[in-house]
């Protein structure tokens, strides 16, 4: 999905050149570059627990005018609104906030994790909407304070994914007795398109080339786990009626049917231009389901350890995965960056270990840079704001013996975005600004929602990046 014409002539950056536009040959050509910023951000851009969300809604609040914006924070300022414009205002605030974080860090190649869409992205006009009423607008460091004011910025390449999550099965996935619950989607999810994820790029996404797994089977992962009822004596978790401790969670009917990604997989190439020539860099994309939340199964540890193992098979040549397509095999590129809110601590957490810990797995795998993946290298990503948060976040993580590398206001390093081995690192980071330093307004501010560092401020993960060259 690239762009339409209109917006981009709206939008264009001052880094791109016109070229003349027709329906064959794409109207922009970038600059031939020697560095590129992988970044991201789970911009949590989606409502929890709330079965009235819908992506209806979230077009709404991206299409909002700027003046329109700029009103409903002024009532909001002076505590003027009613309560539905207050909520509008606040709304719009944090998705401010979060295209100011993209502003100030100005990646190359952004990966948005929980950014709804329609769910088989026919309608794109949330994603063209925030571009352009929020990107293209330039937006404040210091939230609704206003001032430090910065450039906006323009994605001439954008892609929506099609995703499982909110996606019926018509199965009682878990067992209570219903069929239409968010938990019976293939999954999680309030409506089809929620938590879905979108790709941002200043260069040609590579769409005839692009891989996607959306409805590869969980079966069919190596070693993958039907979970079977093992917590069987905690009162506040009853086993459901009609079943035993001990007893597989799945039916054979629906472990027939489960797909194993909660959103989708997807292997996307970024053709980069380069002094030397154009050079191909894949981004491996994914959203794996939370390790927690688990009732009498420990389901969700081995579905999101599963989702993990995923590319580490993938990029070690699996011959048996199969794409959206049909097409088998693993990867067969040459550079790749693997990005997601991977929901995932290779030190701490709630991962599940047997049949193996996926994440572990795929952050060790050769193949991954390890001055990135692994925790005290020269290019493990960290923050000041990290390593001066609560630790832990919350009653239920351990503290964490490394702050400094978390991404999470949970307390666990749970976002990545890690290179190729085949890749040189020139920079690394976690944007989250600790007490006195620019931008902290835009993660803790006691005005907005329920907490000063909850998801109404900006967002409850880190935006996170690697520096690559491509000389």
């Amino acid at each position: 999905m690239k762009m339409n014409k209109t917006l981009l002539a709206t939008l264009l950056a001052a880094s791109f050149i016109v070229t003349g536009c027709n329906d064959n040959q794409n109207s922009i050509q970038p600059k031939p570059v020697s560095e590129v910023k992988f970044a991201q951000f789970n911009a949590a851009l989606a409502v929890d627990n709330d079965s009235t969300e819908t992506y209806q809604r979230w077009v709404e609040y991206m299409t909002i005018p700027v003046a329109k914006q700029n009103e409903l924070i002024a009532v909001w300022k002076n505590d003027t609104a009613n309560e539905a414009d207050h909520l509008l205002a606040e709304r719009i605030i944090q998705i401010r906030n979060i295209a100011a974080i993209i502003q100030k860090n100005r990646p190359d190649v952004l990966l948005l994790n929980e950014f709804n869409n329609n769910g088989t992205v026919d309608d794109i006009r949330s994603l063209n909407g925030f571009q352009q009423n929020y990107l293209a607008v330039s937006q404040s460091l210091n939230s609704v304070d206003g001032g430090n004011m910065q450039q906006p910025i323009v994605y001439p390449y954008a892609e929506n994914y099609a995703t499982n999550t909110g996606l019926p099965t018509g199965l009682d996935l878990d067992n209570n007795g219903k069929i239409d619950d968010a938990n019976d989607a293939q999954g999680f999810g309030f409506y089809h398109g929620h938590y879905a994820f979108a790709l941002l790029s200043k260069f040609e996404i590579d769409t005839a080339n692009t891989r996607t797994f959306q409805k590869f089977k969980r079966k069919d992962l190596p070693n993958a786990v039907n979970p079977i009822i093992e917590i069987c004596e905690d009162s506040k978790k009853p086993i459901p009626e009609g079943m035993v401790c001990g007893q597989e969670w799945f039916s054979d009917d629906e472990w027939e049917v489960l797909r194993l990604s909660s959103k989708n997989h997807v292997d996307a190439p970024i053709i980069i231009p380069t002094p030397s020539g154009n050079k191909t860099i894949n981004v491996l994309l994914a959203h794996p389901t939370p390790s927690g939340f688990d009732t009498v199964t420990y389901n969700n540890r081995y579905r999101n350890s599963d989702e993990n193992a995923f590319w580490n098979y993938y990029i070690n040549g699996e011959s048996s995965l199969y794409d959206d397509n049909g097409t088998k095999g693993g990867f067969n590129g040459e550079h790749f960056v693997v990005m997601g809110d991977l929901n995932a601590d290779n030190v701490i957490g709630t991962q599940i270990n047997a049949p193996y810990n996926g994440i572990i797995k795929l952050l060790a795998n050769e193949k991954v840079n390890q001055a990135v993946a692994k925790v005290g290298q020269p290019f493990t990503p960290q923050s000041s704001g990290g390593l001066e948060s609560k630790n832990p976040a919350n009653n239920w993580n351990p503290v964490h013996p490394n702050p400094e590398i978390r991404t999470s206001v949970f307390g666990s390093r749970a976002d990545y975005a890690v290179p190729s081995a085949s890749l040189t690192v020139l920079d690394t980071g976690v944007y989250w600004p600790a007490i006195g330093e620019e931008g902290r307004l835009l993660f803790n501010d006691d005005r907005i929602g329920i907490h000063g560092d909850s998801k109404e401020v900006s967002s409850d993960h880190r935006f996170v990046w690697s520096t690559v060259s491509v000389k």
